[in-house]
C-alpha cells in the first residue's frame, strides 16, 4: 500500500506536494519522494524515511517547477532500499516519472518480456519500475517525436492489456503534462480534483481525496476502472476510458483499515462505512449472544473508534478509552517484520488501568492478521486488572494472502490461516472472540443506493481473487519470496548493498 499524488499547478508545487505527502503518510512510512519538472528539467528528491524527515528546507528549494508527483512508500514487495523509493525515472521515450500503488501479479512474466523483446533493463525488484517500463514502451511504440493526449491514453490502454493485477498510478512526461489511472477493476483507490486560481484551472490526482480536501482543491470524482485523466502543459484536462473490459470492485480493507476516515472513495464516506460496520456487529452480537455480560467497550485506537462507538451506542453499553497511544510511533502493521511489530505494540499503546479493573471488556478493534497486535493487547487488558476480556473484530477472519497491494502475502503468518474462530480467540488468549460476518461486511461498506460499486474485492477474507489469474502455484511463490524470512535476508543483502555503495 503506498500514497501517491500528482499536481499540475500554475505556480511552484513542491510545498502542496509536501502537504498532500504528509496527509497520505499513513499510506507508507518506508521512503518518500518528489519529483517535479521546471523548462524541461526535472528535479528529483527520494529517500527512506517519513515525509517530514526526508524533505527538509533546501530539498524544497531545489523542487522548483509547476507540476509534479510524489510517492510514499509501503514496502509489500522487494525490500526497505533506498533504490525501492519511488518517484521511478526512465529517459526513453521524452523522459518519464511514475508512482504506483499496488500490485501487478503478472510482474514476473512482464520483467522476462521486458527484457527479451522491449529490451529494456529492469534494475530493481519493485512491480513499479515494471509498470513505468511498460508504459514508456507502450509509448516509445507509438514511433512518434511528439504526441498528444489521445497517445497517452493508447498507451494506458497498451498497459491494461498487458498488465494484470491492482494498481492506481500518476505519472509526469517531461514536456507533455501528468497522468493518472486506475487499474480495471479499480482496486486501488484514486481521485481528483481541481481549484481554481487567478493565474487559472489547477489539478490534483491522489490516493485519496483527503489530501484534496486539505489543500483546496474540490473533489470531482474518483477514477473509473480503466479510466486516465491527463493534464497537458496548456492546463487542459483530458478524460478516457482506456480498458475494454472493467469492472468495479475496489478493496474492501482500504474501508476497514488503511483509507483516512475523512476520506471519500467511489462515494463511500470511509466513516460512515465504518459506523455500520459498527453497527452490523452489534447486530450479531445481539443475535448470537444476547446475554452478554459485556460493561464497557473500549476501542484500540484509532482505526476502529467510529466502529467501537456505533457498536456500543446500538447496544446500549458504555463507550470508553482505554487506551492511550503513542504518536510518534509508527502504524505496527504496516512495519516491515513480525519482530519490529511485536516491539512497537507495547511502545505504542499503554493501557488505563481504571477503566480495566474489575470489568468485563470488549475490545474492539478493525481486523486480526498476524494475531501479534491482538495477543499483546489482552494481556495488557488482563494485566490491568480485566475480569474478563472479549475480543471484537470489525471485519471477518483474514485467511488469505492479499496479491494486490497489501502486506499479506504469507498464508502461514496469517492467525486466522487454519484456525477456526475459537482457535484464534485461545489464540489471542480473549474468553471470547466476535468476527464480522462477511455478507454484514458488504451491507455496512455497500449502503446501496448510495455507491455504484457492485462488487467488492474481499479476497483476504473468502481467497476469491477478483483478477482470475492467482493460482495456488502462484500464492506459493508468493509466500516464499515475501514471507518475513525472507524479507528479512533481503533487507540486509541491501543494506550491504547501501553500506558498499556509500563507502
Amino acid at each position: 500500500m503506498c500514497g501517491i499524488v500528482g499536481i499540475f499547478g500554475h505556480s511552484t508545487v513542491s510545498h502542496a506536494l509536501y502537504d498532500a505527502l504528509l496527509v497520505l503518510q499513513h499510506r507508507g512510512q518506508d521512503a518518500a519522494g518528489i519529483v517535479t519538472l521546471q523548462d524541461g528539467i526535472l528535479h528529483l528528491r527520494k529517500e527512506n524515511g517519513l515525509a517530514k524527515d526526508v524533505f527538509e528546507q533546501k530539498h524544497m528549494l531545489q523542487l522548483r517547477g509547476n507540476l509534479g508527483i510524489g510517492h510514499v512508500r509501503y514496502p509489500t514487495a522487494g525490500c526497505s532500499s533506498n533504490a525501492e523509493a519511488q518517484p521511478f525515472y526512465v529517459n526513453s521515450p521524452y523522459g518519464i516519472t511514475l508512482a504506483h500503488n499496488g500490485n501487478l501479479t503478472n510482474a514476473d512474466q512482464l520483467k522476462e518480456d521486458l527484457y527479451r523483446e522491449d529490451l529494456r533493463h529492469i534494475n530493481t525488484s519493485s512491480d513499479s519500475e515494471v509498470l513505468l517500463n511498460i508504459f514508456a514502451h507502450e509509448l516509445h511504440a507509438l514511433g512518434k517525436m511528439r504526441i498528444d493526449a489521445n497517445d497517452v491514453f493508447n498507451a494506458v490502454a497498451g498497459v491494461h492489456r498487458r498488465c494484470r493485477g491492482g494498481y492506481a498510478a500518476v505519472a509526469m512526461i517531461t514536456g507533455y503534462g501528468i497522468l493518472g489511472f486506475r487499474d480495471p477493476h479499480g482496486i486501488r483507490p484514486i481521485v481528483f480534483g481541481r481549484r481554481e486560481t487567478e493565474q487559472g484551472m489547477e489539478y490534483m490526482i491522489a490516493s485519496e481525496s483527503v489530501a484534496l480536501d486539505v489543500l483546496g482543491f474540490e473533489r470531482v470524482r474518483d477514477l473509473a476502472p480503466g479510466e486516465a485523466v491527463f493534464v497537458d502543459m496548456d492546463g487542459i484536462l483530458h478524460i478516457r476510458q482506456c480498458a475494454e473490459k472493467v469492472q468495479n470492485s475496489p478493496c474492501i480493507f482500504e474501508f476497514v483499515y488503511f483509507a483516512r476516515p475523512d476520506s471519500i472513495i467511489d462515494d463511500i464516506f470511509v466513516h460512515k462505512a465504518r459506523a455500520r460496520m459498527g453497527a452490523t456487529l452489534a447486530e450479531k452480537i445481539q443475535r448470537d449472544w444476547p446475554d452478554n455480560d459485556i460493561d464497557v467497550v473500549i476501542p484500540i485506537p484509532d482505526t476502529s473508534r467510529t466502529a467501537a462507538l456505533e457498536l456500543a451506542n446500538s447496544l446500549g453499553i458504555k463507550y470508553t478509552e482505554g487506551f492511550i497511544k503513542n504518536r510518534y510511533i509508527a502504524r505496527t502493521f504496516i512495519m516491515p517484520g513480525q519482530q519490529l511489530r511485536a516491539q512497537s505494540v507495547r511502545r505504542k499503546l499503554n493501557a488505563i488501568e481504571s477503566e480495566f479493573r474489575g470489568k468485563n471488556v470488549l475490545l474492539v478493534d478493525d481486523s486480526i492478521v498476524r494475531g501479534t497486535t491482538s495477543k499483546k493487547i489482552v494481556e495488557m487488558a488482563r494485566h490491568s486488572g480485566a475480569k474478563k476480556v472479549y475480543f471484537a473484530s470489525a471485519s471477518p477472519p483474514v485467511r488469505y494472502p492479499n496479491v494486490y497491494g497489501i502486506d499479506m502475502p504469507a498464508a502461514s503468518e496469517l492467525v486466522a490461516h487454519g484456525r477456526t474462530e475459537e482457535e484464534v480467540g485461545a489464540y489471542i488468549g480473549a474468553d471470547r472472540l466476535i468476527y464480522q460476518d462477511l455478507p454484514d461486511l458488504i451491507r455496512a461498506v455497500q449502503k446501496k443506493g448510495r455507491s455504484q460499486v457492485e462488487r467488492f474485492d474481499t479476497s483476504v477474507f473468502n481467497g476469491n481473487y477478483v483478477t482470475g489469474d492467482v493460482t495456488e502455484r502462484y500464492l506459493a511463490r508468493l509466500e516464499q519470496a515475501r514471507c518475513d524470512a525472507a524479507k528479512q535476508e533481503q533487507q540486509e543483502q541491501m543494506s550491504l548493498l547501501d553500506l558498499a555503495n556509500n563507502a
